[in-house]
């Protein structure tokens, strides 16, 4: 009877262990879907120049290759977790400062690049 119990307890733990993490990946996740739809946003509406579009997808990718490396063991520690939050809150005022730069594409310009 104790032995059941004691592996229930185990199973709930890994299982509650395994969900916390993964939320931590899909919060990180959601945050780069936002990011990336910001980005492409500002480039429609020209308020990022193509160079400036460049550079912040580069900084997504670079904040997605390091996400891939944190939990290629299968667990985001909360360093990693913490680390990743501080690039993308970074990343993301990069985004507004240069959403609201006041460098624009000319209208009458087409819009050309990703």
């Amino acid at each position: 009877m104790n032995t059941k119990i004691l592996f229930a307890a185990a199973a709930i733990v890994a299982a509650t262990t395994a969900t916390a993490s993964a939320h931590s990946v899909r919060k990180i996740d959601r945050s780069l879907d936002r990011q990336a739809e910001t980005i492409e946003q500002g480039r429609r509406t020209g308020q990022i120049t193509w160079r400036e579009g460049l550079k912040l997808r580069a900084e997504q990718r670079e904040i997605a290759r390091l996400r891939d490396g944190y939990i290629a063991d299968g667990k985001l520690t909360r360093r990693e977790f913490r680390d990743l939050r501080k690039r993308q809150e970074a990343a993301s005022w990069h985004i507004i400062n240069e959403k609201y730069d006041g460098w624009r594409r000319p209208r009458f310009l087409p819009r050309i690049g990703r």
